[in-house]
């Protein structure tokens, strides 16, 4: 799609966003709920770090439901899922060196997660 400079100008000033509201039905995870990362390998696109691969954090935000970008990027815009802010400590991301106080946040989708303790099924 192209857009002409009207349109530019348009959504830079009001904005544009995949979100669906209202979301069709209740965020699977909620603030404080611990999860792991899945350990995925996709052929195609994934916003998934493979740092954070396997992993354990803690929501701390629940965004809201958008088109999953590893779908989009694909063309497909009807795929959404829920987005979170998730915690990482840096020493759960690379060992024991890193500094124990430190911590990374990283935007994931539902695809991404699973319940903490799914991992040692």
């Amino acid at each position: 799609m192209t857009y002409g400079p009207e349109e530019i100008v348009r959504l830079l000033d009001v904005g544009a966003t995949t979100r669906v509201d209202p979301p069709p039905h209740p965020a699977p995870y909620e603030v404080g709920q611990v999860v792991v990362t899945r350990n995925l390998h996709p052929r195609t696109h994934t916003r998934l770090p493979r740092y954070c691969r396997g992993k354990r954090g803690e929501i701390v935000r629940v965004h809201g439901m958008y088109a999953l970008p590893d779908r989009r990027a694909l063309g497909d815009e009807s795929t959404p899922e829920y987005c979170y802010s998730v915690r990482f400590t840096m020493r759960e991301l690379w060992g024991e060196e890193a500094p124990a106080r430190d911590s990374l946040l990283i935007d994931l989708w539902d695809s991404y997660l699973e319940p903490a303790g799914a991992e040692e099924r």
